[in-house]
């Protein structure tokens, strides 16, 4: 995982990875089931933008693909992009306590 050496940056990371990991495992399944793709665009965008503004590109290009989903109606295909980018999400949690950059 590349994160930027900003340490401001570094510093709201934590937060950041938390909120979305909370998004990705409620909203995201909600608005799949829910098959509402003016949501799931929204959210997907949103993803998009906040996590290249992050400098976590690899997660950003996800939330363009699931931009792309989301405009389909491609339910699978926005489950299965919606499960990459929450492990994403936790390699990213995951590397930022490694590096003592977490605080829990």
């Amino acid at each position: 995982m590349k994160i930027p050496d900003d340490p401001f940056v570094q510093e709201l990371l934590p937060e950041f990875v938390d909120t979305w990991l909370d998004d990705i495992e409620h909203r995201l399944p909600e608005y799949i089931e829910k098959k509402n793709s003016q949501e799931l665009y929204r959210l997907a965008h949103t993803l998009k933008g906040s996590c290249f503004q992050f400098g976590i590109d690899e997660i950003a290009n996800k939330g363009i693909e699931l931009m792309g989903k989301a405009k389909e109606e491609d339910w699978d295909a926005a489950q299965i992009l919606g499960d990459e980018i929450k492990r994403l999400f936790k390699e990213a949690k995951d590397f930022l306590i490694e590096n003592g950059l977490y605080q829990q």
